[in-house]
């Protein structure tokens, strides 16, 4: 049995814990950056033997944040071993912390335009073993990303769908990217970001596996809801804090959210007194 709350409902049993100054963020990102270290651990047979490359999308919210903080524990480790963490801002802002965190312990910050570009991402994406997800968290009602996290999305689709591009797709439009959006569905590792063999005629290298921060961005966090078009990453990982959210777990949302991992914050007291929103068998 699940039991799913909506965003007011954890915004709620957050608010005495930030108001007593409980580093709830800090708790989360340790918890996102053991999750991703178990992704390359289970991956690292791939790798032959190289050090993890890392690629953040970030946003102006919380999960930004979350996002950024893991980003710092794992530079840390990653990036004396040859490894990486990139970080591309997407938002209107970016949590300052957090980000002067990730880049002193090592993380890059990289030009969200060329991460728009789908010809580009195609070539560069694939050579990234995970992908965190922090565009938008609890704050999304369905209606769907904006600006750049869209246009982010559009390019980055197709590569870890497999599907494939259609005229125009260079600009991060096409037929590729709307195949992409309508699937819903990852690629099988191993392939090119087309879906077959290598441009070149060389090796292939699996798409990164994506990890969607607290939500897959984009999903109707309180019904599951998508948009039209369905541009949302879809997740192999979702890592949830303080209780599952009910877009994890009804609706087309939930079939995004690939294997949900509910990290504990300290807030679970809390949501045990109030009902929950919905209880899945």
């Amino acid at each position: 049995m699940v039991e799913a709350w909506t965003a007011a409902q954890i915004r709620e049993a957050e608010r005495p814990h930030l108001e007593a100054g409980e580093p709830l963020m800090r708790r989360a990102a340790d918890g996102l950056a053991d999750v991703v270290r178990d992704v390359l651990r289970a991956s690292s047979s791939s790798r032959d033997g190289r050090a993890g490359r890392i690629l953040l999308l970030v946003g102006s919210g919380n999960n930004g944040g979350d996002a950024l903080y893991a980003g710092e524990s794992l530079a840390r480790e990653l990036v004396p071993q040859g490894g990486a963490v990139t970080v591309v801002s997407v938002g209107s802002r970016v949590h300052e912390a957090a980000l002067a965190a990730a880049l002193a312990a090592g993380a890059v910050l990289d030009d969200v335009e060329a991460w728009c570009d789908a010809a580009v991402v195609a070539g560069v994406l694939p050579a990234y073993d995970a992908l965190l997800d922090g565009l938008v968290g609890t704050g999304s009602n369905g209606a769907g990303l904006r600006g750049d996290s869209l246009r982010v999305v559009r390019a980055v689709l197709p590569v870890v769908t497999g599907a494939t591009w259609g005229a125009g797709a260079g600009a991060g439009a096409g037929a590729g990217a709307e195949a992409a959006a309508a699937s819903g569905t990852r690629r099988d590792a191993g392939t090119s970001p087309a879906g077959g063999a290598a441009a070149d005629g060389g090796a292939t290298e699996p798409a990164p596996r994506v990890i969607a921060v607290d939500v897959p961005s984009g999903i109707g966090v309180d019904d599951g809801a998508l948009p039209d078009p369905p541009y949302v990453l879809p997740a192999d990982v979702t890592v949830t804090f303080g209780g599952h959210k009910v877009g994890l777990v009804l609706g087309p949302g939930a079939a995004r959210a690939g294997r949900v991992v509910l990290i504990d914050i300290g807030i679970g007291p809390d949501l045990a007194r109030m009902p929950p929103a919905v209880t899945t068998p």
